[in-house]
């Protein structure tokens, strides 16, 4: 499975066309049911808005959009072409809009609601997911230091050691290098380090 971009936390903006109002939320979900769970605060939030548009995308490969009674392809399409623009994925974007009073047409619409999405995309922090293992080891305080330069060379990116009555190395890795690393670990402690690797997942690398 390949890398991904994504987007951290919750970003916000707001475009208005004509007096109605688009305030676009964009947060991150990696799943349908968090999608929906920022759907729905941002709708218990907004009780008095016309319309609460949506589109997500999930990493797996789901999408799902919705027009929320604005004309079809008007609303959700655009919502969700702005994050296909944008490459990424497990990104849910709510535009809720206030109605200002002035009818804006199917092409305002199409622009008003593209404009409010991209721009709280673009105001988000960007993340590049990658598959990895959380790996451990622990040493005793005589290989610390070479075992410490031999993980660090590997690509692998340490977190702070726990000292004890050994040393606990922590770090994350793209999955499928750690193979490489055990066997150099391995033969540095002649057959003593027992690496424990966590199963691959996707995290910020």
């Amino acid at each position: 499975m390949s890398d991904y971009k994504t987007i951290r936390g919750v970003s916000t903006f707001t475009y208005e066309e004509k007096r109605s109002r688009f305030i676009a939320t964009a947060a991150f979900a990696d799943t349908e049911e968090k999608a929906l769970a920022v759907l729905n605060g941002v709708r218990a939030a907004n009780r008095t808005a016309r319309h609460n548009v949506y589109a997500y995308v999930l990493q797996n490969g789901r999408t799902r959009y919705s027009d929320d009674g604005e004309p079809a392809k008007t609303a959700g399409t655009p919502v969700l072409e702005a994050i296909g623009h944008a490459e990424l994925s497990d990104v849910i974007v709510v535009v809720t809009r206030y109605f200002g009073g002035i009818l804006l047409g199917t092409g305002g619409l199409v622009r008003a609601y593209t404009a409010a999405a991209s721009g709280a995309l673009q105001q988000a922090e960007l993340v590049s997911m990658r598959l990895v293992v959380d790996c451990s080891l622990q040493v005793p305080y005589a290989l610390f230091e070479q075992v410490q330069r031999i993980i660090l060379a590997s690509g692998a990116r340490l977190q702070e050691p726990v000292f004890a009555d050994a040393v606990t190395l922590l770090w994350r890795m793209p999955a499928g290098k750690e193979t490489a690393l055990c066997a150099s670990l391995s033969e540095l402690t002649r057959g003593a380090a027992q690496v424990m690797v966590s199963a691959p997942s996707y995290a910020p690398f």
